[in-house]
């Protein structure tokens, strides 16, 4: 299978690296496109916070428009810190008849629950930005932080290191639809702790100039209810803080799928409805957070 790596203009244009240029990319879009064409089973697995709430929200998003077989996993806790738990690979993955598991923001340290996951017949493709990296790791790995990547940029967060695989998706399917999230994109960079230069910077740019006119039925019923007809910094962090409160619980993990819906819908009047429900949430968890203070 070849690949296409296609026209270097659209990263010109929006200021980015070529994702081939990734340590893992060119084998990882292999696998995945094989997945795609032969309607095996994907599943994404990311956790609750909303940098891997966005990335989800993506990947999902591509690959339902390309027709793959997809759904996304969130574990009720994090088992294993930014890691693949255990308990998940044999309580839930196990029995969906998983051909192929992407991570979101996750998986770098977990040589031996992939291990795991390979016996079980599952293909993993990691996708991280932490830096807790083991290199006996049997997965196919993107990670900018790993220290044998030679990408140029190496403070990507979980949702920009979804993107750039999904631009290179993107570019062996030959189209742009991939810069239509980059509004989402922005909004999970914006929460992450990753620093807002180079790349990152060239993201939430370009999100904050689209978001505007965005498609998406989720991030118009926050720019709604939120009352925003104009994005900066400070109103497009004031977006993210709308949607999971920082604290993480087993309620929150029950809402960062509820997001996931709220990202992916197809029904701006249920939009909204999610959009409101997480903002209450949100503004609960603040004032009992501040009566612990």
């Amino acid at each position: 299978m070849g690949i296409i790596q296609g026209n270097t203009d659209y990263f010109k244009e929006y200021k980015l690296h070529n994702p081939f240029l990734m340590k893992g990319m060119k084998d990882a879009i292999i696998r995945i496109i094989q997945a795609v064409n032969n309607r095996e089973k994907i599943v994404v697995y990311g956790y609750g916070d909303v940098d891997s709430i966005c990335g989800i929200s993506i990947l999902l998003l591509l690959l339902k428009y390309l027709n793959a077989d997809v759904e996304y996993f969130i574990p009720d806790e994090m088992e294993n810190k930014y890691g693949i738990g255990k308990i998940a690979l044999n309580d839930y993955i196990k029995y969906l008849g998983v051909d192929v598991m992407i991570t979101v923001g996750c998986g770098s340290n977990s040589s031996e629950e992939i291990r795991i996951a390979k016996n079980m017949g599952i293909t993993v493709i990691v996708t991280d930005n932490h830096r807790e990296i083991d290199y006996k790791i049997e997965a196919l790995g993107i990670n900018a932080k790993n220290k044998k990547c030679r990408y140029p940029f190496k403070c990507l967060s979980a949702v920009g290191t979804v993107f750039k695989l999904c631009e290179a998706i993107s570019m062996y399917y030959k189209m742009k639809r991939v810069y239509k999230y980059i509004d989402l994109a922005m909004l999970g960079t914006i929460a992450s702790s990753e620093n807002i230069i180079g790349e990152n910077k060239s993201l939430i740019d370009t999100g904050m100039v689209r978001i505007m006119s965005t498609n998406n039925y989720g991030i118009q019923a926050l720019l709604k209810i939120n009352k925003i007809t104009e994005v900066n910094i400070s109103e497009a962090t004031k977006l993210t803080s709308s949607i999971i409160p920082t604290k993480a619980s087993l309620k929150n993990m029950d809402n960062s799928r509820i997001a996931v819906e709220l990202f992916t819908t197809r029904d701006s009047n249920r939009a909204i409805q999610i959009a409101k429900y997480l903002k209450k949430e949100c503004v609960k968890s603040s004032e009992k957070n501040k009566l612990k203070l």
